[in-house]
Order: structure tokens, then sequence, then C-alpha cells
């Protein structure tokens, strides 16, 4: 299948074809093709990898080298809460509880969601864990897949999410650090991580917007440096702030039948083969 795309370089300090290629984050064998194949014009004409692409000059791509190993999701039948849509993209307001992808066999995923919106099967770029509700990010496409992954690595794409915690130590309205404890997988408990000395890197930042004396709660801003599995509860239960209704990490949520309180409430990244920036924010939580 052939993948087009086409963008206006804009108003900065030129740039070879090349450097274009690898600013937006082209993987090297795609650049290959685009090469070998002439598949990357500016305004209409061939130009050497080596050649300046000015500002206010037309860059179209042709891809059709593309390939996924990723199966197929079924439609589910029901209809994904969306919040963000463009050609390339859609951002889905995943509700706690829903699980981001099937297992084998399984259907009534947020993807199998996405499936039936689309009429095809979507591809997975992040995940959030089946408690925690907010902001998805999906592929429409596979051409989009690899730059978007790029974008995780590179920190551009950028996840924040707000929670409710128990206090089990204290916080201070304002407060804001950054937690760095590597986590690995619990062996006492498949479901569970836990913070170990070879685990693997995993870097949470928190702001501490709210407290709640009286209800000893806090409300905290988080945004990921890096995506482990169930990072911000291992990273906040360890750090005695636990999310309040998390069944696995938090003590008290035993006694409490409130879900977990923990929502990925805004996403930003560059649309793909652009430059454009675009920052997704949970309506009722922005």
């Amino acid at each position: 299948m052939n993948y087009h795309f086409s963008l206006i370089y804009p108003d900065r300090e030129a740039a070879s074809v090349s450097d274009l290629l690898r600013e937006l984050l082209v993987p090297r064998k795609w650049r290959h093709f685009l090469r070998i194949e002439k598949k990357v014009l500016v305004n209409g004409q061939y130009l050497n990898f080596n050649e300046l692409v000015k500002p206010g000059d037309t860059v179209t791509l042709d891809l059709n080298q593309v390939e996924s190993l990723q199966g197929d999701y079924p439609a589910s039948g029901s209809m994904p809460d969306i919040v963000y849509e463009d050609d390339n993209i859609l951002v889905i307001n995943k509700p706690k509880g829903q699980k981001t992808h099937p297992n084998q066999g399984e259907n009534g995923t947020a993807l199998n969601d996405c499936a039936t919106y689309l009429g095809y099967s979507p591809y997975i770029v992040h995940r959030l864990d089946m408690l925690t509700g907010g902001l998805l990010l999906v592929a429409k496409n596979p051409a989009v897949v690899p730059i978007l992954n790029r974008q995780l690595i590179s920190k551009t794409l950028k996840r924040d999410y707000v929670a409710e915690v128990d206090l089990l130590s204290p916080l201070n309205v304002g407060a804001a650090g950054t937690i760095s404890l590597k986590i690995g997988q619990n062996p006492d408990d498949q479901r569970k991580r836990m913070v170990r000395e070879d685990g693997l890197r995993a870097v949470t930042h928190y702001q501490v917007l709210a407290v709640d004396e009286a209800k000893r709660r806090a409300r905290v801003a988080l945004s990921l440096e890096t995506g482990r599995t169930h990072q911000i509860r291992v990273h906040l239960a360890a750090s005695g702030w636990p999310i309040v209704g998390d069944p696995l990490y938090n003590p008290l949520a035993a006694s409490s039948d409130e879900d977990l309180q923990l929502t990925a409430w805004r996403l930003s990244f560059t649309k793909p083969f652009s430059f454009d920036r675009v920052t997704v924010v949970l309506p009722d939580q922005g």
C-alpha cells in the first residue's frame, strides 16, 4: 500500500533533504527507499539528499515499503469516545476498567472499539493500564507508528496524568520532584511490579496540586519520562503516596469501593511528517 504525506517547510533555517528526513524521524530504511526510488519531492522535483529545502517549499513523500507485523483487531460493535482526530491519528478517552488491546480471542478493548469506528484495524502506539482512564493515542496507519514510537523514545510525545493519593507520608501543596526508582516484576505476584535494584529504569515527575488535610489526601500531577508497566502506581506507593482505589499497591483500598483515581489527562505530540505540535486535553480535567 502507498502512503502519501505532504508538508510546507516552515520559516526556519534551510536544511538538506537528508537532515529534514532525520528531523522528521523517518526510519533509516525508509530514507533509503525514498532516495533509491526518488519518492521524496521538493516542489514537485526530486532533489539530491544533500540539496537544501527552503522555507515555503512543498515536500511530498510517498512510502510503499511500509510493513507491520501487528495482527488484526476485530470490531467490538461499540464506538470509542473520540477526543481528537486527524488523517493519521485518533486520541480517545479510554474508560477505566477497559483494556487497551486484546489478547488472543478477546474483544471489547479500546482498540476493538477503534476498529468499529474506523472500519479497519488500528495500530497501537502506547498503552494505559486497564484500571487507568483517559487519553490514549492510536495510529490509523502503520506509516506513522515508527514516527510516534521515536517520539516516545525522544520524550517529544509527552503524557501527563493526574492522581488522587492517600497520604501515608506527608506532602505539601506546590511540592515537586522526580521519582527515579527502578521497576521490575514482583516474584510473588505476577500481576504486580515492584521497586528493585535489578529492575528497569523508570522516571516519574510529580507536582502536588492540592492537599486535603482532613481526608489525608492529595491531588498530584504526573508526567512520564519512561513507560514501565504500573510505573506511576508503583512509584507513588513506594514514596508513601499510594493512589486512592489502587487494589494492588494501596493497603487502604481494601476498605474502599472507589475506582483507581488515576487519569491520563493530557497528550502532547508532533504530528507525523510535519512540524505541527498538538496538545490534547481531556475536557473535564483541563
